[in-house]
């Protein structure tokens, strides 16, 4: 059974997020402090941390930090700061996935469920052929999970790899905005902002020049696209 650590100060969302969780089958662990979720993780090893950044003792941050000294657990951010730098602070810190308060249960139900299938594909991508990608001055290796950019390492989010990971694998194919919200966040509509976000991101982190890219394009009103250049040649080497 899937195990999720929920961690937030109100107890009356710690009961709402505790009885939808297990009504969904999943086993729950909940904490109301900053010091009490790092404990959790190291004894109970949850599959997933749903983390409330305004805890009484910590900043959520400082437990992102904390727990990526040592785990890849996957974390979803709950929080009511909607300023996009608090989002690219935590983000940068480790955190998966950002969810505004308040919110659905349906689509947090529907973030998990992405987040976790990422966790799995990761697994099952580690274990396939080796997929490397030049893209202008960057390197992606896919079954290392690593980023080079000048012979510097770069750090991808979760969500940017998964982002990223169905445009190399189709390189020249437009891979459309619906696939993208559903393999990424388990919806097929909504909100685009998010996948906009990320883009760019990536965008910074690899293309050459950000404002004028070459390599991963948008298709506008219907997706983006992965074009190999000159340099963007693909590896591949048998596992």
């Amino acid at each position: 059974m899937t195990k999720i650590l929920v961690v937030d100060d109100e107890p009356q969302l710690l009961r709402a997020l505790r009885i939808n969780l297990k009504a969904r089958s999943y086993e729950v662990e909940t904490a109301g402090r900053g010091v009490d979720a790092l404990a959790s993780v190291a004894r109970h090893r949850p599959d997933l941390v749903l983390l409330d950044l305004g805890l009484p003792d910590m900043d959520g941050a400082d437990v992102i930090l904390g727990l990526r000294g040592w785990t890849e657990v996957p974390i979803v951010v709950l929080s009511g700061r909607t300023e996009q730098a608090e989002k690219v602070r935590v983000l940068d810190a480790g955190a998966d996935d950002f969810v505004n308060k308040p919110f659905s249960m349906e689509e947090l139900i529907a973030r998990v469920r992405a987040v976790l299938r990422r966790r799995e594909f990761a697994g099952e991508a580690a274990a396939s052929a080796a997929v490397r990608f030049v893209i202008g001055p960057s390197t992606v290796d896919l079954a290392a999970r690593t980023v080079t950019r000048d012979g510097v390492g770069v750090r991808l989010t979760r969500t940017e790899w998964a982002v990223l990971e169905p445009l190399l694998r189709h390189p020249n194919q437009l891979v459309s905005i619906a696939r993208l919200l559903r393999e990424v966040w388990g919806q097929t509509a909504g909100d685009t902002g998010h996948l906009r976000f990320h883009m760019a991101r990536l965008r910074r982190k690899l293309e050459a020049d950000p404002q004028h890219p070459v390599h991963l394009l948008t298709e506008f009103g219907t997706g983006y696209r992965f074009v190999p250049g000159t340099r963007a040649a693909v590896e591949l080497a048998t596992a």
